[in-house]
């Protein structure tokens, strides 16, 4: 909604956090769909080009579903009816909507798990976990800056499914009751959550659908 209001000055902040977000999701899903590195990118890039010259966001009906399934929609029919009729050089419209680093984006890539997911579920995936590192990214600095960076460093690689953290071995790094690093380990995974529902709550009309939205969200976690 922010990203097309015209009269929103900062239409053009949303709309860029939007591309920023999407990006790498839908150029996992077009380089899982068989297209190189280097079409992939311009791919890419064209969609979110004919996103904007075609006012696609503007004319999405939010009762008919989420963002998230509008934009790979979008990006489907983009693939099967428009790009096979633009020559290289109109791909993007001679402009760079946002910058794509193919090689960060290929490095990405190649850390996917050559597994059985299809685009879509990769995809999905791949939309979760951005969802997951904004939110970890904005909940570091409220750690870093009370003064508790080595509590945050020792607890959160759990946050995102690493290994659960031994809260001994980090009390005894801090000095502090295995309890204590406990609770502190409580709180955090609180905190976690709130942000989650924050950046959950950037793409849903509602308040009522952010719990569906971070239940899906998991799910793509798991693969399911």
């Amino acid at each position: 909604m922010r990203a097309t209001d015209r009269e929103d000055s900062d239409a053009g902040e949303a709309l860029t956090q939007l591309c920023q977000r999407y990006w790498y999701p839908l150029y996992a899903y077009v380089r899982r769909r068989g297209q190189s590195p280097h079409d992939a990118q311009d791919l890419t890039q064209a969609f979110f080009a004919r996103l904007l010259e075609k006012k696609l966001l503007e004319r999405m009906d939010r009762s008919k579903g989420k963002f998230r399934t509008f934009l790979l929609s979008s990006m489907k029919h983009f693939l099967t009816d428009e790009w096979k009729r633009s020559q290289a050089q109109k791909r993007g419209g001679q402009t760079t909507i946002l910058s794509i680093n193919e090689e960060s984006a290929e490095d990405r890539y190649a850390l996917e798990p050559a597994d059985s997911l299809s685009p879509d579920q990769l995809y999905e995936r791949r939309r979760a976990m951005t969802i997951l590192d904004q939110a970890m990214a904005s909940l570091e600095p409220e750690y870093r800056s009370a003064g508790k960076a080595e509590l945050f460093d020792g607890l959160s690689g759990s946050l995102l499914g690493a290994k659960e953290a031994s809260y001994s071995k980090v009390g005894e790094r801090l000095g502090q009751a295995e309890g204590a690093v406990k609770v502190a380990a409580h709180r955090l995974r609180k905190r976690f959550r709130n942000h989650l529902r924050a950046e959950g709550a950037q793409t849903v009309g509602e308040e009522a659908d952010i719990d569906f939205e971070l239940q899906e969200l998991f799910n793509a976690m798991r693969g399911g």
